[in-house]
């Protein structure tokens, strides 16, 4: 039997408009802006004034170098633009009655995990499937998260928080495209082809396939834009979380491991 509790004083708020295909763009801004608002108007109105928020690296931009929680904001897309947007909302709400509110901000990267159909996702089931290519030499890193050490992370700022902190989330080490092959190898105990394929082939094939949609009007993987993210060095530094008493319950190549197995494993049989 479900009890209402007796007092709710601590939020979470983690929903969010994120695809890279989403039309049209002001949805970006509709839920990950506004949508915030309205969850900070719903809380004021109930009195509750901790907040737990998750954000994203995406306000730092592509290419950059490493960036912590004090690097200049370069959001190159709707995505990262709105994210941002939001967290400004947040402040402004966070220094109205300051010393009686709390407010962190988490900004994971990429997440991942068994039953997450996101980025990771599509490229761990390509991999998987044998037939992928690596675009580019494969040696740019990606940072990447685990579903549940994310989860264990939010969980632990719930309880330890103070006035108002910033954190990227990181499970490091980085992999790079290369790697993180070589781990769908390992855990599935199958041989991936290790083809490469240009860069200026890649791109040119990601806007053709831009094209392709604009005049089908169907949803194809393949874009320019995710091309670009696929070939990027995507590293974050996220030395700031790994320095609190929090400790992911999960290596990075634990979580991958598990993730690999539970989606594509039972594709080998």
């Amino acid at each position: 039997i479900y009890k209402k509790p007796k007092k709710i004083d601590k939020a979470v708020l983690l929903a969010a408009e994120h695809r890279d295909d989403v039309s049209p763009t002001s949805l970006y801004y509709d839920v990950n802006v506004k949508g915030t608002q309205n969850v900070l108007d719903a809380m004021d109105n109930k009195g509750v004034a901790n907040l737990v928020f998750t954000s994203s690296v995406a306000i730092y931009g592509l290419n950059k170098n490493n960036p912590d929680e004090k690097s200049d904001v370069d959001p190159f897309n709707h995505y990262g633009k709105s994210k941002w947007e939001a967290e400004e909302v947040l402040r402004s709400w966070l220094s109205i009655d300051s010393p009686r509110k709390k407010l962190t901000i988490i900004r994971p990267t990429v997440i991942f995990g068994e039953n997450n159909r996101g980025n990771v996702y599509n490229l761990l089931k390509q991999i998987s499937s044998g037939r992928f290519l690596i675009v580019g030499s494969g040696n740019n890193k990606k940072s990447m998260a685990y579903v549940k050490n994310v989860v264990e992370f939010i969980k632990y700022k719930i309880n330890n928080n103070s006035s108002y902190e910033e954190f990227n989330y990181v499970d490091v080490p980085d992999f790079s495209m290369n790697q993180l092959v070589k781990q769908v190898e390992v855990s599935l105990e199958k041989k991936i082809p290790s083809l490469h394929l240009p860069y200026i082939f890649g791109i040119l094939g990601g806007y053709f396939f831009d094209f392709l949609k604009m005049f089908t009007k169907k949803n194809i993987l393949i874009s320019s834009v995710r091309v670009k993210k696929f070939c990027a060095t995507t590293q974050f530094n996220a030395k700031k979380a790994h320095s609190t008493d929090y400790k992911p319950p999960f290596s990075l190549e634990e979580g991958l491991d598990n993730t690999i197995k539970y989606e594509f494993q039972d594709n080998l049989k």
